[in-house]
């Protein structure tokens, strides 16, 4: 919190001089239909920002373009509205460095409407979460996210926006995956509504604002189409509600241009990383919606300067903050989702669970002998090409300030543990486990089966420990499940995050205090500070049938 409010002040002066100059660079050409749009509803929508809030040509549109879009709508006579649907605060040092709250002023200065939460605003912790919302200029969106003592929504469940012609309602969802794809300790103050109830919650929230006489129904959903996500995704909602005009979704980074149409609903979500912008536009004449996406590779209009150099302070401290070396690479690390860290072993995952299993054995000296280490896929966030490695690279794949646990679990413990987290195999899950120290086969023809769900979480156990998972080795040796061992992880896996609940059942939980990107650090140090050609192949840790 401290070190939040300490650099966010170091950008208070530079912030009030840019924002006081006024908007510049109004775009007078945009990639759209030259028409009036006088009394339409246009929507210009994000989601999965994940930080990437600044501009690359050609990339990433960055939010001066969301604020060029928004302006030309306006003077074209629109009704605006300006939405998010979560992930804006996590994912990039320009956002990370500052605990997430930069993004909330990046969004303030774009003058959003509303947003919802993604799982990633809980990463920080609860109380940075609540203090990110109080700089909201916006409010937080999100009916399903409830207090736990109370059972009344922790944030705001709904918006009324009323124009001149039409009266439109916004209510915010947002996915019961947070509950575990944030750390556990982060959320343990609030019930995430999940299924049947999320569906009556969403039905609750469109009668509630037909009830107080709108016209059109929208909702921010950071749900997904992911099949990881049955039974909570946006379709299922759509499919088990009525009254949704527009469903603005997140969360599995789709992009889905032109809409999903599901009875009278239509489903759009951009992708992910300002990649592109979402333009929904409502004509009132006719009562058509038309949805689309507007790309970075193609889009022609205008870009607003103030903003971009708001945006450009807080990344010169960051950089200046972060501007060191922390190693060469002799090859290029795979960080990709998938195929990537989500699916499959990778070099830069061997490279991660390395430096843990160093980083833990490092703190443990002779005491304890460290058998073997996990790195959880969801934890690495980019690739990183061949060539030098800034310490701002470094703080972009490895975002999260986790640090380094040490558990200590049985050989049963261990294989329910690799079972859970493969369970998507070969699909993409963030769970899924990159290793050192530690050889297992999966088969991924044996289905999984689940067993009993996970306290809190919408994981579940293997019903059959060991069907599709078998391990090999542990530190070297011939596993056995009546076995001792000692894992090292980072404290959001010992805390029971991603599909990890049975390491909270550990005997013994050792913190060593040190945060994975030091452990990094010290790791590359080891190897005289290049990542050499060891690493240009993933080694084979994983065996995938």
């Amino acid at each position: 919190m401290r070190k939040l409010w300490k650099r966010l002040l170091a950008v208070t002066t530079a912030a009030a001089m840019l924002l006081g100059m006024g908007w510049i660079n109004f775009p007078d050409k945009v990639q759209a239909a030259e028409r009036s749009y006088e009394g339409d509803l246009v929507v210009i929508h994000t989601n999965d920002i994940h930080g990437h809030f600044n501009t690359v040509e050609g990339e990433q549109l960055g939010i001066s373009a969301v604020v060029g879009l928004k302006h030309y709508y306006e003077a074209k006579g629109a009704n605006v509205l300006l939405l998010d649907a979560g992930d804006f605060s996590q994912g990039t040092t320009l956002v990370s460095y500052f605990d997430g709250g930069s993004s909330v002023l990046f969004m303030n200065a774009a003058g959003y409407n509303a947003a919802s939460l993604g799982n990633h605003e809980f990463d920080f912790g609860f109380e940075e979460l609540q203090l990110m919302a109080s700089l909201a200029d916006f409010p937080i969106l999100d009916a399903n996210v409830l207090d736990k003592n109370t059972g009344e929504p922790y944030f705001e469940d709904h918006q009324i926006f009323t124009f001149d012609n039409l009266k439109v309602g916004v209510f915010g969802l947002d996915t019961a995956e947070a509950q575990t794809k944030a750390s556990p300790k982060n959320v343990r103050d609030i019930q995430i509504l999940d299924g049947a109830e999320l569906y009556a919650c969403a039905q609750e929230q469109v009668d509630a604002l037909k009830a107080q006489g709108c016209d059109y129904i929208i909702c921010l959903g950071h749900l997904g189409v992911d099949d990881e996500s049955i039974g909570r995704r946006s379709l299922d909602v759509v499919a088990n509600t009525k009254g949704i005009d527009l469903f603005i979704d997140g969360h599995s980074h789709t992009e889905i241009n032109g809409g999903i149409q599901i009875n009278d609903t239509t489903i759009t979500s951009t992708g992910s990383y300002l990649a592109n912008i979402g333009v929904a536009v409502y004509d009132t004449e006719t009562q058509t919606l038309s949805t689309s996406l507007v790309s970075a590779a193609d889009y022609k209009g205008g870009y607003d300067a103030v903003v971009d150099g708001f945006v450009k302070a807080h990344q010169d401290i960051v950089e200046t903050a972060y501007s060191g070396l922390f190693a060469t690479a002799a090859v290029d690390l795979n960080g990709e989702r998938e195929p990537g860290v989500r699916t499959e072993e990778t070099n830069l995952g061997d490279f991660a669970a390395d430096a843990y299993l160093y980083a833990a054995q490092q703190y443990m000296g002779d005491t304890i002998t460290v058998d073997g280490a996990i790195q959880n896929g969801g934890g690495v966030r980019a690739s990183i090409p061949a060539g030098p490695i800034t310490m701002n690279t470094l703080y972009t794949v490895f975002p999260f300030g986790n640090s380094i646990s040490v558990v200590k679990v049985t050989g049963a413990q261990l294989l329910e543990a690799l079972e859970a987290s493969c369970s998507a195999a070969p699909s993409a899950l963030g769970g899924f486990p990159q290793v050192s120290g530690i050889r297992f086969t999966i088969d991924t023809a044996v289905p999984y089966v689940n067993g009993m769900q996970y306290p809190d979480s919408t994981y579940y156990a293997p019903a059959v420990p060991g069907s599709r998972v078998t391990i090999e080795t542990v530190g070297g040796r011939a596993f056995d499940p009546a076995d001792s061992y000692y894992i090292a992880v980072n404290n959001f896996m010992a805390d029971g995050g991603d599909t990890y609940y049975v390491f909270t059942q550990a005997e013994e939980v050792i913190d060593t205090g040190v945060i994975d990107a030091e452990g990094l650090i010290s790791y590359v140090d080891s190897l005289g500070g290049v990542i050499g050609q060891a690493y240009a192949l993933p080694k084979g840790n994983i065996t995938i049938k």
